[in-house]
């Protein structure tokens, strides 16, 4: 059931809904006790039950805890509201202003300077996760936020993996629980590159050799 205008969750209040996607519902919100606007994230009532979605859903609030970054969109709180069934999952995040990728694209092609600028800001916060051993896995427009002021944010680590300290394919798969080979996310934003600096597509996109440093690289073709 959808959220609507004065309902709390914990110490927020719900303002006006924002968006949904496939694993949420987006609300604007109001946190009563540092009086500030922020952005929720709920998980759906169909998919509350689902102990896997759950726990994806709790991974992903802690991948993006693990993270302190200014082009990476920053978590406040995690938590279950209880009530009927299995309860109300949400994450708290910062509320942000502006559009996405996907939204500004839609008006054409970027000047060149500004698509430069943006790119740079989005592989300075990918790289950002690499050192924390976090791996997107779905990067692509939709999931990359402008603000009105320019700064880019990348949001929705739903399907991030965590991987060992140099980004060791055989490290623990924390954030999914799918078997090395697997192809997550958006197909066609799947291009990494091999050891020997070759872009190769979805259909070679196994942990083996994969990098750290595979996305930020891909991000320049």
């Amino acid at each position: 059931m959808p959220l609507t205008p004065g309902m709390r969750l914990g110490s927020y209040e719900i303002v006006a809904a924002i968006g949904a996607g496939g694993m949420g519902e987006v609300y604007r919100a109001r946190d009563t006790k540092l009086n500030r606007e922020v952005a929720i994230k709920v998980l759906p009532e169909q998919m509350a039950a689902d102990p896997g979605a759950l726990e994806r859903f709790e991974r992903e609030a802690q991948a993006v805890a693990a993270l302190s970054h200014p082009n990476i969109l920053a978590i406040h709180d995690f938590g279950v509201a209880s009530g009927a069934g299995p309860g109300v999952a949400y994450a708290v995040t910062e509320l942000l202003e502006g559009e996405t990728l996907r939204a500004k694209l839609e008006g054409g092609a970027l000047p060149a300077r500004k698509a430069v600028e943006y790119a740079l800001q989005i592989v300075h916060g990918i790289a950002a996760a690499h050192q924390k051993g976090i791996v997107h896995r779905d990067l692509k427009p939709e999931n990359v936020f402008v603000t009105q002021d320019g700064r880019v944010k990348i949001l929705d680590f739903g399907l991030a993996k965590a991987t060992g300290p140099m980004g060791d394919a055989t490290a623990t798969h924390v954030a999914t629980g799918t078997s090395p080979g697997t192809v997550m996310g958006t197909v066609g934003s799947a291009l990494l590159w091999d050891e020997n600096a070759r872009m190769v597509g979805p259909r070679c996109g196994s942990d083996q050799g994969r990098r750290r440093r595979s996305r930020p690289t891909a991000s320049g073709c």
